[in-house]
């Protein structure tokens, strides 16, 4: 790894074939500055990042790519949406999305070691593939960034070039939940037996389940992400002490920064490892928790697209939905507000006009209430969905569709 000034980076960067690839951390961990050097030098680049956040590069010459899509690339003219289980977002890289360069953000150098800090995910696959065809990585050095083990610890040597920054790393606007988050999370909390094993995605609803579960005690965590719900578990004693706390991302305060610093429990894997479907579905009684923006009688959630419109993407809701009705004793948990106040609908749908992310969960829960999907026919299924999730407003529309489909509600 060779520190260089920010000018050295861009003549370095503007040797570059034309219109490369550049790979980037996404969430909370994209290296700014060196994505800043990197939009003035090339005139046109193709930037791939997951759940990108606001400040992207958005100008002619840039075409944004990604799997997810996060509110940085979200509603962007010529966004390339890939559509793809985030545990097969690695074979993209190796395959038809090679990259040219990658730009990660580390910590300072330990005994000939980075750490990729709070961002695992698809990087170590993304280094390896622009190592096998001779391209950049690019490092934004961090005295900020939390040192954490497992596959984000990085040889020195597999960096090219790194610049110095230190900047306080970006968090999420905290959003307190409001009364429907916290009731649908009591609900989903009493599904959680002491012992469990936890997956929850991002968003309200997750964040409201991991607070009423602060009475839990042997939980365990294997997840996509984790943010601060968990150090909460980890205060109350909620947490198993023995069992090493898993995901490939973090995000959340500086105090949870703070906390996965030299934390040995705490292991980012690579989404290879954190969400295949196989390894999910050993873990004891996972449950997995994840949002959608619709369902319907059918069971089937979109969680991708609005009005045709991709909105975010499979994410990894697919692996872990598959992951957890193989754990034993699991269960795959959809959870979401039984009404939309902005777009002021039913989230309830007769049959899903978008795409389906995932299907056969074993629970949909709303404020309303919890419907059992897993070993009931498909009557017995909308019918539960109708009585038990859908606002009331809705109902009687969705019993009238039920009949048309040839539902036969008991």
């Amino acid at each position: 790894m060779r520190v260089v000034s920010e000018s050295r980076l861009a003549t370095v960067l503007s040797g570059v074939a034309a219109r490369p690839r550049v790979v980037v951390s996404g969430n909370f961990a994209t290296p700014r500055l060196a994505l800043e050097v990197l939009d003035k030098t090339l005139p046109e680049y193709r930037l791939f990042a997951l759940n990108a956040q606001p400040g992207m590069p958005d100008r002619d010459g840039v075409i944004l790519e990604t799997p997810f899509v996060g509110p940085g690339m979200r509603r962007r003219p010529g966004l390339r949406y890939f559509p793809s289980r985030l545990s097969l977002v690695p074979h993209l890289l190796a395959g038809s999305l090679r990259p040219d360069i990658v730009l990660v953000h580390t910590t300072t150098p330990v005994d000939g070691t980075v750490s990729l800090g709070t961002e695992v995910n698809v990087l170590p696959a993304a280094i390896e593939a622009v190592r096998a065809r001779g391209g950049l990585v690019v490092a934004s050095v961090n005295r900020n960034m939390p040192y954490t083990y497992g596959d984000a610890v990085l040889p020195v040597d597999e960096i090219d070039y790194a610049i110095e920054v230190d900047e306080p790393l970006a968090s999420p606007v905290p959003r307190p939940p409001s009364e429907v988050s916290h009731t649908i999370g009591e609900r989903v909390a009493g599904l959680v037996d002491h012992g469990a094993t936890l997956q929850l995605g991002i968003g309200a609803v997750p964040d409201a389940v991991l607070a009423a579960l602060t009475t839990r005690r042997g939980l365990a965590v294997w997840s996509e992400m984790f943010s601060d719900g968990v150090l909460g578990l980890e205060r109350a004693g909620a947490l198993d002490p023995e069992t090493p706390i898993t995901a490939s991302f973090v995000f959340g305060t500086a105090e949870l920064y703070a906390w996965v610093d030299r934390n040995p429990r705490i292991r980012l894997l690579r989404t290879e490892k954190t969400n295949d479907p196989g390894l999910i579905a050993r873990q004891r009684g996972l449950v997995s928790v994840n949002s959608a923006l619709q369902v319907d009688l059918y069971g089937q959630a979109n969680a991708s697209r609005v009005h045709g419109v991709i909105y975010s993407g499979f994410g990894g809701q697919t692996d872990f939905v598959v992951g957890a009705l193989h754990s034993p004793g699991g269960r795959a948990v959809i959870a979401l507000p039984s009404w939309h106040p902005r777009a002021d609908v039913s989230t309830v749908v007769p049959r899903l006009a978008g795409p389906v992310t995932s299907f056969q969960h074993s629970f949909i829960v709303t404020e309303q209430g919890t419907a059992t999907i897993w070993g009931n026919d498909s009557g017995e299924q909308a019918r539960q969905i109708i009585e038990y999730v859908a606002h009331p407003t809705a109902r009687s529309e969705l019993i009238d569709a039920a009949r048309q489909f040839g539902l036969r509600l008991p």
